[in-house]
Parts: structure tokens; sequence; C-alpha cells
């Protein structure tokens, strides 16, 4: 495969984003603490389709974390469609368009299917708090729109059917799916997905993949996920970054980066072969 370099405007440019646990401010900069995120850089551009690999506790989650600000910046810069988002709560970044799931599931687990996906559309209602407590027209037109939408998300995911079942009730592959269309739901620019594939049985992976490229080109979304199965990054993603020990030590498309003997290393060690496409 040549090297395909995507071309579009920048949406997310990250840039040394660093990380320490416990170090000590001095006046030399910080010292002691372990250093889970070092010197990382990512740049993903409109429309891209993006992956960051690494091997178990490469600091690819923590990089999410900061991106979405769940935990603090020691240092560096988050440039999001030209605005630094470094020191932004959570809640903005999202009203600014980055939307994620997490490695470790995070529906609400007594709600329904379709309820926790209209959770996360309802800042987009329309509607005011007089309105949601008279409930007139307006709000019965709106709340209507609503929930066709949270149809429409879930049929994407094939979980059409399963609207009104209680999520945590639903098998751990298709609560991945539920948090993926809550995401959706935000109405994100950037969709950050970490390890949507984990739980799933082979044919739920190839409707992951799918669905993937789906949601990309439907919504018109920039989307960098993190993932392990090198079936999933190498099938779908145009650019890949790879971590290890905090700091980035390849990046560019899948036969790149799968032949790289830095990546064949911290995958598999000095003896072992290369990390390749699993079909």
């Amino acid at each position: 495969m040549s090297e395909c370099i995507p071309s579009g405007p920048i949406v997310l440019e990250v840039k040394k984003l660093c990380k320490n646990f416990g170090g000590r401010v001095t006046g030399e900069g910080i010292e002691g603490g372990l250093w889970a995120v070092r010197d990382f850089d990512i740049t993903v551009r409109e429309g891209e389709l993006a992956g960051l690999i690494g091997p178990n506790g490469a600091g690819k989650t923590t990089a999410f974390n900061m991106i979405s600000a769940l935990i603090s910046v020691t240092s560096g810069e988050i440039i999001f469609n030209g605005k630094n988002l470094v020191g932004m709560p959570p809640h903005a970044i999202t009203q600014l368009g980055i939307g994620r799931t997490f490695q470790n599931i995070r529906i609400f687990p007594r709600l329904t299917v379709l309820d926790n996906v209209c959770i996360a559309l309802h800042p987009h209602a329309g509607y005011g708090l007089g309105s949601a407590i008279w409930q007139g027209a307006d709000f019965e037109a709106k709340e209507s729109t609503l929930i066709e939408t949270a149809q429409e998300l879930l049929s994407i995911f094939k979980l059409e059917d399963k609207q009104d079942e209680i999520a945590s009730n639903l098998p751990y592959g298709e609560q991945r799916r539920v948090e993926m269309a809550r995401a959706l739901a935000a109405r994100p620019k950037l969709l950050l997905l970490d390890e949507p594939a984990a739980g799933m049985n082979p044919a739920e992976v190839r409707t992951l993949m799918e669905s993937i490229h789906f949601v990309r080109d439907r919504f018109k979304l920039s989307i960098l996920l993190i993932e392990h199965q090198m079936r999933v990054v190498m099938g779908i993603c145009e650019q890949i970054t790879v971590m290890d020990f905090g700091q980035v030590i390849a990046r560019g498309n899948a036969d790149r980066v799968s032949n790289d003997p830095r990546v064949i290393e911290a995958y598999l060690g000095k003896q072992g072969g290369k990390p390749g496409r699993r079909e």
C-alpha cells in the first residue's frame, strides 16, 4: 500500500502533551513521579479515520483522557479547530464538538437503550425548562423529533429492536454499540473511540468496521480510535500513530507501521515476528 497522507484541514493538533503522576514541581521542571505520557504529538484532519495503538500501558487512554479533560494536563497543547482546550472542563469540550466512548463501558445501566441515547440528544432538543414543565404542543413535537433521531442512531448500529430493553441486560458487545450511538447523539465533529471492538465476536467486529466507516461518511466526522484488534486498525485506519512507554515511536499508514522495527519490538520483543493484518 502506498503512503496516503490526508490533506484536509486540521481538526485536532496535539503538541508535546505530557502527563506526570506524583512528580514534584521545582525550578528545573518536574522531578520524580511517573511519566504516563511524554511529548505526545498527533494531528487529525477533517474526515480522517486515524488510529492510536500500542502495548498495554503505553499511555493511549491517558492521552484520550487529557484530550477530553477527564484528567489534567501537565504540559503541552491540545488545539481543536484553532482553540486550545487545556484547562477547559469536560462539558465545554463536549459542547465544542468532541465526543468519546470509554475503555470501560459507561452507560446508564438502569435506563432503556432508547433513553440512553435520548439523554445525549436533550441539549439539542430546542425547548427550554418551561416547555418541559408544561409539555405543550411545541414540547411534544420536539420530543417526537428527538426520539426519531435516537431511533435512527440505534438503527445504524442494528439496535432498533433493542430500544425498550434495559441497557444492562444487553450483551457486552451490544452495550458497546449503545455507547457509540450515544456518543454520536452529542453531534461531535471529532469522535474518540476507546477500544470499540472490545468484547465483540468476529461477526460483530466486521459489522463494527462497516459502521465506523458509515458513521464517518454519513456524519462527516473525524475519528480517532484506540484499538488492540489489529484487524480493525489495519483494516480501516488511514493513518496510525504508535505509542510505547508514553511516547510516540512510529506513525504512518498500515503497511508502514506494521513493518517498523520499533513497532515489532514494542509488541513482540526483539525475537518476535511482525504485527500483521489478522483476517
